[in-house]
């Protein structure tokens, strides 16, 4: 299983090992379900910059994505149609290879203004209806603009957040690796 993304999914300015992608691996375990986890998140990673590592990312024996990009995209402000072509192709691409892919909805920040956020919003719900994914609209519902989840920097969620990411994250993970993952 494979969580391409970026600093969110990396578990900036947090142990490795209290990031959401180690904590969903913890409950595989605990589950009696056999995974390898790879937490490919890079700080600053745009959708772009997954696309142009996709090959890396999903080399070997890879049954699940989960695609956790377009925070950077937001807010940066970067154009919405460029960011869902890059989303899509990320998709196709691990389809193609038999892999089952769930996509997690970001929200833009508001600064862009209210057309902005609409588009960019809706990119994400257009993506899973088109190619027919798992969708979590936006997994840092919960977590976003609450200071007690959430480090200094108000962007990146603490050990705390990273864990009620792990909940909203494994509610739609759940059904996809009892199918696609070997118990032990």
């Amino acid at each position: 299983m494979v969580f391409l993304g970026d600093s969110l999914t990396a578990g900036l300015g947090i142990p490795q090992s209290q990031a959401f992608p180690a904590l969903i691996e913890e409950t595989l375990r605990s589950e009696g379900l056999e995974a390898d986890v790879v937490n490919a998140g890079i700080s600053g990673d745009t959708a772009a910059g997954g696309r142009r590592r996709l090959d890396w990312a999903l080399d070997g024996d890879v049954r699940v994505l989960v695609l956790a990009l377009g925070a950077n995209d937001g807010l940066r402000g970067n154009p919405v149609g460029a960011m869902k072509s890059d989303l899509q192709a990320i998709i196709r691409a691990a389809k193609a290879r038999g892999i089952t892919v769930l996509l997690l909805g970001m929200e833009a920040p508001p600064n862009f203004g209210p057309e902005y956020t609409a588009e960019f919003r809706q990119a994400y719900r257009d993506l899973a209806r088109e190619e027919a994914v798992a969708f979590v609209p936006f997994f840092l519902d919960g977590v976003a603009g609450v200071p007690a989840l959430n480090q200094g920097d108000g962007l990146h969620p603490n050990a705390e957040g990273a864990r009620r990411i792990a909940g909203t994250v494994w509610e739609a993970l759940e059904p996809l690796v009892e199918a696609r993952l070997p118990a032990r």
